[in-house]
């Protein structure tokens, strides 16, 4: 999944993914542990932001 911060906005903790960052433009990805699911299955990832909140714009995609 990707987005992109604001000037000043960052992410503090994230979980049940890894994030990367570049001039706003944010990237989650999956795990190891939650990186192959079965038919039907889902998962979540979360994560807390910093800095003033604007209003993102997420983009997924599978792959």
């Amino acid at each position: 999944m990707s987005w992109t911060f604001g000037s000043g906005e960052r992410i503090s903790q994230i979980w049940n993914a890894t994030a990367s960052a570049t001039s706003g433009a944010v990237t989650a990805r999956n795990v190891s542990y939650n990186g192959s699911l079965g038919a039907g299955a889902a998962t979540t990832f979360g994560f807390l932001g910093a800095g003033t909140p604007g209003t993102p714009t997420a983009t997924c995609s599978a792959g």
